[in-house]
């Protein structure tokens, strides 16, 4: 049923310090942009995924006015996952039966704002007390979105994984596992990082943690940090540093023939590592 992870929404205060800083993140320039119903949305879509941004409107507004409440509450961040499906109406059936509680399917259609062009979609909802606190859609589009241009070299090419993090992870496990159908990856335990589960999502990978004492919710999972996949490492971090964003240096993975970096900067608060794959020995 389900195909991918379509995209991620993250809340900001400024609409356009969050575009300014995810283009210099990116080495991309937005690929849509359209207001409507109290926000304003930026969108950035890459190989795999499109990341999402969102802000109230300054017109205000009941959605305005929600936006306003969370980004008071909880702070700049992610907020909500929406998986890819090829049938929105059977993956709405499956969602009903797993007692995941869909909202009614509906049709929704977006126009961006520099080319006029439009998009549409339809969607459904999975109740929030159902999937342990994440907001979590799911998306059936009529046409694939236009891919964000590269504006200088050394550019994120695509998401490699997401991060869930959990208090219970044999539950979450049912969660992403038996009821959405996401394959499963890697279940492997550390004593020094916890309990990581890797579940297979298209051509990337949502990553339940699990770390003991570090979850303050027994009832409530949190969309926790990103991780964007580059070709060369050593160049991304150049650009970075450059246009001043604060990153660490390049170390080893913990999975052989990968390297990494944090970003400590600029990503709207956010926990976000880069990383490179050492091609494969043909």
């Amino acid at each position: 049923m389900i195909t991918g992870l379509d995209h991620v929404v993250v809340l900001v205060a400024d609409i356009e310090a969050g575009t300014a800083a995810y283009q210099t993140l990116f080495a991309r320039a937005p690929s849509w942009r359209n207001g409507d119903d109290g926000a304003e949305r930026v969108m950035f879509t890459l190989d795999n995924v499109t990341l999402e941004l969102m802000a109230p409107s300054r017109g205000g507004g009941a959605n305005a006015d929600r936006i306003r409440t969370v980004l008071r509450e909880q702070g700049e961040g992610l907020a909500s996952i929406c998986f890819r499906t090829g049938d929105i109406a059977k993956m709405h059936r499956r969602l009903d039966r797993l007692t995941l509680k869909p909202e009614p399917v509906s049709e929704t259609e977006s126009r961006d704002a520099a080319s006029g062009a439009t998009m549409s979609w339809k969607r459904t909802r999975a109740a929030t007390s159902a999937t342990r606190g994440v907001r979590m859609f799911f998306l059936e589009l009529a046409k694939e979105r236009p891919l964000s241009v590269r504006t200088t070299p050394a550019s994120i090419t695509s998401m490699d994984h997401i991060v869930v993090s959990t208090s219970d992870p044999e539950r979450a496990a049912a969660l992403y596992g038996a009821r959405l159908g996401l394959d499963m990856a890697l279940d492997r335990s550390h004593p020094d990082w916890g309990r990581l589960m890797f579940f297979r999502c298209g051509d990337l990978i949502v990553e339940v943690t699990h770390r003991p004492g570090k979850h303050p919710d027994a009832d409530r999972d949190t969309l926790w940090g990103m991780t964007w996949r580059v070709a060369d490492i050593d160049a991304t971090r150049d650009r970075l540093v450059g246009s001043g964003v604060d990153v660490s240096e390049v170390r080893n993975g913990r999975k052989p023939g990968t390297r990494v970096m944090t970003v400590k900067s600029g990503t709207c608060n956010i926990p976000t590592l880069l990383l490179e794959r050492s091609p494969k020995p043909a």
